[in-house]
């Protein structure tokens, strides 16, 4: 399996290449140039599998030039039971809220107890073995812009790696406290965290530039060093995600929600766009997949550009107890696009061309007919996600997160719109107690709230008799080890600092 540029179709990597890579040297993204088939007997086997058997199934017909052993050892350390508190990292709960059966997908449970975990504790394994193969001697630094979880997750997953470092940006005001104190309190000797004043699009804006900068590239090699990204702009974060929708769907059927071969819909709250492109990825290999319910937050872009076929940066940016999602330029539609435009990669590097000059470009008709019958948008304020916190919690004493909430209020919306009862999978990406202030004011809206965030974790978990997760609840008494600010114009100086690169 080979794979190319978005941006530049001629441009033809291996999978190592893409993973240790990180992004093409255009600019553009690197997609696979077929996917692989899975037919009812494929389904059929992976049913009797547990999660690390259908991972391993999903990256061996992605990743060809890794043996079997690699991909082994890859999944059985990602993925191991103490890492994820059991046999499945993914796990299903089921609820019923208004006559409609909610079946959630729990991808939380791992050590930074946010969906990234997924993706995350695989990548450093997947990069240190594509830099074997490709970069054998080099070091590997990995750049990331988070809006809140990749950051951390990234962080934990990277700690320590030999051959690795990693640098992480977030917007100084545009993480939740628990997020900001979870990636400042970092352990690790190749890790460093950085605030930049501005949001989340100027630190993936910043990001995208250095790597793309060959004077920087330049100075990098000269010191025996490669920049790699552990966003989801790198394959290496996307493939992963596949893995979560194909087993959803297994235990789906298994659990007797749906027979074989039936069709499921997926809601995902995203921003951008990486949880819900692996969803319509799985689809491609030929999992039976209707519907995909995109939910948004008050930056309702994507919400916009599914219902018209017009991008459009330029609007107002919107600080919301959803912080994960607050992006106005969606990186990974642009794979989407790729694919619904034929692989046409001059097409895309126009498109992108227009949304860097004019901040919006407007897609053909032909690809706007597939995005409507595909896709549905839709997207909910901060007032409708608590009260959709506090119908789950009170309904069904289901404590939900404020991403997870966006996407069930979207899901009722769609529903409401069009009637259809095809069952349905709902993304929850985040424990709770990583947002506790949004979420106990939803809950308890009367209760007096602390300043402190542990006093917050603490009421809520009293209120409502759910467990703190033992990454979270061990946060309390560590120290912060990182405080820099910097503007998103100096990035790039920070991080040739940081590196010791003059």
């Amino acid at each position: 399996m080979l794979y190319n540029s978005t941006q530049n179709a001629a441009e033809v990597v291996s999978s190592a290449q893409a993973i240790s890579q990180g992004i093409s040297k255009d600019g553009g993204l690197f997609v696979p140039q077929e996917f692989p088939e899975y037919d009812e007997a494929t389904l059929q086997s992976l049913l009797k599998k547990d999660y690390k058997g259908r991972a391993k199934k999903v990256f061996s017909d992605f990743l060809t030039d890794f043996t079997a052993e690699e991909i082994d050892e890859c999944v059985e350390k990602a993925y191991a039971t103490e890492k994820f508190g059991g046999n499945n990292p993914a796990p299903l709960t089921f609820c019923n809220l208004d006559g409609k059966e909610l079946n959630i997908l729990e991808l939380w449970h791992g050590p930074t107890c946010a969906f990234k975990d997924m993706a995350l504790q695989i990548l450093p394994h997947l990069l240190t073995k594509s830099l074997k193969k490709t970069y054998d001697g080099k070091t590997a630094v990995i750049l990331v812009a988070t809006s809140g979880d990749t950051g951390k997750a990234a962080l934990e997953g990277f700690k320590d790696v030999n051959n690795t470092k990693i640098i992480v940006f977030y917007p100084v005001d545009g993480v939740s406290p628990m997020q900001k104190h979870q990636m400042n309190t970092q352990d690790g000797n190749n890790v460093t965290v950085c605030a930049i004043k501005g949001n989340f699009d100027d630190a993936q804006t910043g990001v995208k530039k250095i790597f793309t900068t060959p004077s920087v590239s330049e100075k990098l090699a000269e010191n025996n060093m490669l920049f790699s990204s552990a966003n989801s702009i790198n394959w290496g974060r996307l493939l992963p995600q596949i893995v979560y929708y194909v087993s959803s769907y297994c235990d789906m059927v298994n659990e007797g929600k749906i027979e074989l071969g039936d069709k499921m819909n997926v809601v995902v709250p995203t921003g951008n766009f990486g949880n819900i492109l692996a969803a319509y990825y799985a689809s491609l290999m030929g999992l039976p997949i209707a519907k995909f319910i995109c939910a948004s937050n008050s930056n309702n872009v994507l919400t916009d550009f599914i219902n018209t076929g017009v991008y459009d940066k330029n609007r107002q940016f919107y600080t919301t107890i959803s912080p994960s999602m607050d992006i106005l330029v969606s990186s990974n539609l642009e794979r989407l696009l790729y694919k619904l435009s034929g692989n046409n990669d001059k097409t895309v590097k126009g498109w992108m061309d227009a949304l860097k000059s004019e901040g919006k470009y407007e897609v053909s008709d032909e690809v706007k007919a597939v995005i409507n019958e595909k896709f549905f948008g839709g997207y909910c304020d901060d007032a409708q996600t608590k009260a959709t916190i506090s119908k789950m919690f009170k309904e069904q004493n289901y404590l939900c997160d404020t991403h997870t909430a966006v996407a069930i209020n979207v899901y009722e919306q769609y529903v409401e719109k069009t009637g259809d009862t095809t069952p349905t999978v709902i993304a929850s990406t985040a424990s709770p107690y990583k947002f506790s202030k949004a979420v106990l004011e939803a809950i308890a809206p009367n209760t007096e709230i602390s300043q402190d965030e542990f006093d917050i974790v603490d009421v809520l978990n009293d209120i409502s008799k759910t467990p703190v997760p033992a990454p979270l609840a061990n946060l309390r008494n560590k120290v912060s080890r990182f405080s820099d600010v910097t503007e998103s114009n100096e990035m790039e100086s920070y991080v040739l600092s940081a590196l010791g690169i003059e």
